[in-house]
């Protein structure tokens, strides 16, 4: 199914990523762009009511025929706990409590962690910052594929499978390329999310469970929204290893799509990130973007010159300095 993907390696690198003095540029000829950072005061109540969507949804589900659990997984599940995956990387920039009181963002990371499932949250944290960073930083972003996910996902087949099983990819990669010492709050996550899992199966039975688990597999897998992960970083276009996305799936996913506004300016909420683009329309209306989730990852799959390995990477010198 489609030819084998010529490219054999990365798109090695030896410049700074672009995002960092973009940022000094922007802010020196638009320093009232400072004003945007900071918590926004609405996301934990949205994150709450969200929780709270979804405790009613595994109440609803448990009586159910599992044709219709199965049907309401996908339908409407694997998109609030992928939109509750994105609630937790705003947390993780601690645009929930603000930088003052990191730990609160850390505690309500774990609590809006509860529907999706798989303890993540405190996990994410820690490699999402170097991410940050260190983007395509060889060794350091796991969010870049290891070479045998590039190597092996290389016909359109083996790329279709590869997006539907995109989660485990995620889980696995970092033991892999960046091993770091379990954290006291990763275990505090993990044992706060199994105690809930099986309170949910002890009260109303597998049903929800399923819904839960299944919904989170599915919803970062082969789904709409996950087209995110390939628009932010995979190299359609030569020389631009960030790509934005102005489409009405933002309104789902806390404005992740507007990407290089983000990585340009990591301590402004989703919220108002529409705003730095507004205010510096200049520096972002000649960059390539996207306004279809759905086609990114239909021509990353027909595309036989796209592959996990369009990656723009880096080798990092000096000190390294991570989560």
């Amino acid at each position: 199914m489609g030819n084998r993907v010529a490219r054999e390696d990365f798109e090695w690198v030896y410049s700074d990523q672009p995002h960092a003095d973009r940022r000094k540029e922007i802010l020196a000829k638009y320093p009232e762009i400072k004003s945007l950072m900071g918590p926004d005061p609405r996301l934990k109540w949205i994150v709450c009511t969200m929780v709270a969507v979804q405790f009613l949804a595994f109440f609803l589900v448990k009586d159910l025929p599992w044709k219709w659990v199965l049907f309401w997984t996908y339908a409407f599940g694997s998109c609030i706990n992928h939109s509750m995956t994105l609630a937790i990387h705003e947390i993780s920039h601690n645009t929930a409590f603000g930088n003052n009181r990191a730990k609160w963002n850390r505690w309500f990371a774990i609590f809006a962690n509860l529907p999706i499932g798989l303890p993540y949250s405190a996990s994410f944290k820690r490699y999402h910052l170097d991410h940050h960073r260190y983007l395509g930083g060889d060794g350091v972003d796991v969010d870049i594929p290891t070479d045998f996910e590039g190597w092996f996902f290389c016909t359109r087949l083996r790329k279709l499978i590869w997006i539907m099983f995109q989660p485990l990819f995620y889980a696995i990669r970092p033991l892999y390329i960046n091993p770091k010492p379990i954290s006291q709050l990763e275990i505090i996550n993990t044992a706060v999310q199994l105690a809930f899992n099986a309170l949910l199966y002890w009260v109303w039975g597998a049903k929800p469970l399923v819904y839960m688990l299944m919904g989170s597999l599915l919803g970062m897998g082969l789904h709409p929204i996950s087209g995110h992960f390939i628009a932010e970083h995979y190299m359609f276009l030569k020389g631009h290893e960030t790509y934005s996305y102005y489409g009405s799936l933002n309104l789902l996913t806390f404005n992740v799509g507007y990407h290089n506004e983000h990585h340009d300016f990591p301590s402004i909420p989703g919220r108002r990130l529409p705003m730095v683009k507004k205010i510096a329309a200049e520096y972002y209306k000649d960059l390539p973007c996207y306004t279809s989730w759905v086609k990114v990852l239909y021509d990353f799959i027909m595309d036989d010159e796209l592959s996990p390995y369009s990656r723009v990477k880096r080798r990092l010198t000096g000190d390294i300095k991570q989560e």
